[in-house]
């Protein structure tokens, strides 16, 4: 079966949405640095893709629980290193990838 246009539309535009963070993350992990980072907007988008999950799930959407599923995970992620005290941040990172040497 075919997949409809506007649920094209929806996978696209989750996708973008999912792949946009996904740069600041690799970033963080192999950085190690948040200073920059608005500690606001990240508690306003983790507030927002939760509420975007909610909404996708009450509606039973698959493009809006899978691409704010993912989002809600990555910005949380960065919410979660921003806010981590600096040796947490340093352990986190390097589970993620342990390659990173100080």
């Amino acid at each position: 079966m075919p997949i409809d246009l506007v649920s094209l539309l929806g996978a696209l535009a989750g996708t973008a949405s999912t792949v946009s963070f996904a740069p600041q993350a690799w970033k963080v992990i192999k950085s190690r640095h948040t200073a920059d980072l608005s500690l606001r907007m990240y508690l306003i988008t983790v507030t927002g893709f939760t509420l975007w999950l909610a909404y996708g799930i009450a509606l039973g959407e698959w493009p809006l629980i899978a691409s704010n599923g993912l989002c809600l995970l990555m910005s949380g992620f960065i919410l979660a290193m921003k806010l981590a005290p600096p040796r947490m941040k340093h352990e986190i990172a390097d589970t993620v990838d342990p390659t990173v040497q100080d």
